[in-house]
């Protein structure tokens, strides 16, 4: 595997923790393929992450079958293994080093400070409340840290955990003299954050009660276009197909996906279903999502029986993500006396 030196470093991580979704897709995964062109991207298996929650809720979890799973679906969406890096958090020592060094330049209150934090907090209703979940971005900061990252793609529901990376960088560098790029974010204007079907004012989530609000990327193809067809548009009395997320959340979200797909502008979108009823648009955009995902879903099945050559591409993830790593690790320990 060869690298262009002048190539910036992209990096984004997802959790092995279950499955994954339309809205997964359109966030980050759909723009995978042409990133690797521009970057010299590492895809990173997150699972020290996902540790947190998988471990209080089975026993059982099989962590590499899942582990496996993703690098399937990093495959099948596009991710090349010779033009980019896919590892194992956890086979990586240096991220768990880098974050108790990052440790010590982060405050408490700013962590508390988090949404997501709060969130699972109240989902907790005050339980017991574990370090990992409080310090999940210090760990998330020395995922991105370690690799002199120039863009994270992420989906919008991380966008504060990224500003506080920023923070941290910008802390330490103060201190110690522009060791750390500082990270800039990847976010679509478009499809960073797909609303649930039916209720399309939250946003689209695995976790939901409700399995008409989301499409998996392993549903059945004919549930998927029949969530599709069900899925909540306006009440105006003709078909108006316009974004207006305020005014028309439902068609919006729509378009907000059919655009992610097929990398059509909003504008051309709207002017191509102008006079167009709304269940002629749906079966447009159902006929292009079930093509996309049909295809994925292939690739998928293909690459996840050959177990053999998913443990080749984490092992060789693994080689250029452990040599990348400890030179810089090496760097910031001499900067701090080690």
């Amino acid at each position: 595997m060869k690298f262009s030196k002048e190539k910036e470093i992209m990096f984004t991580g997802i959790q092995p923790s279950g499955s994954f979704t339309l809205g997964n897709y359109c966030g980050t995964m759909c723009n995978w393929y042409n990133l690797q062109k521009k970057y010299k991207c590492f895809f990173c298996i997150s699972d020290l992450h996902a540790f947190n929650t998988i471990q209080k809720a089975s026993k059982k979890y099989k962590f590499f079958d899942k582990i496996f799973d993703l690098v399937a679906l990093y495959l099948s969406c596009g991710v090349n293994p010779k033009k980019s890096i896919i590892f194992v958090q956890f086979q990586v020592h240096t991220h768990s080093q880098l974050y108790w060094i990052l440790s010590n330049f982060t405050y408490f209150g700013e962590l508390f400070r988090m949404t997501q934090f709060k969130k699972k907090k109240e989902l907790l209703n005050n339980k017991e409340i574990d370090l990992a979940l409080f310090c999940y971005p210090v760990l998330m900061a020395a995922d991105i840290l370690l690799y002199k990252t120039n863009f994270v793609s992420i989906g919008l529901d991380q966008k504060q955990h990224l500003e506080l990376v920023q923070n941290i960088a910008y802390r330490f560098n103060r201190i110690y003299k522009d060791i750390f790029v500082i990270p800039k974010i990847l976010i679509k204007s478009i499809g960073s954050k797909i609303m649930a079907l039916q209720e399309p004012k939250k946003k689209m989530s695995k976790s939901d009660v409700n399995i008409k609000n989301t499409i998996f990327l392993l549903d059945n193809i004919d549930l998927i276009r029949l969530k599709l067809q069900k899925s909540l548009t306006d009440s105006d009395k003709s078909a108006k197909i316009i974004y207006d997320t305020r005014k028309k959340p439902g068609i919006s979200n729509l378009l907000s996906i059919f655009s992610s797909i097929t990398k059509k502008t909003i504008f051309n979108l709207e002017n191509e279903f102008k006079y167009t009823k709304y269940s002629i648009f749906k079966k447009n955009l159902s006929d292009v999502v079930c093509d996309t995902i049909s295809n994925i879903q292939k690739s998928y099945f293909y690459f996840r029986k050959n177990k053999d050559y998913l443990i080749d591409i984490i092992n060789l993830g693994k080689k250029y993500a452990l040599n990348d790593s400890l030179k810089n690790l090496f760097k910031i320990y001499k900067k701090l006396g080690f």
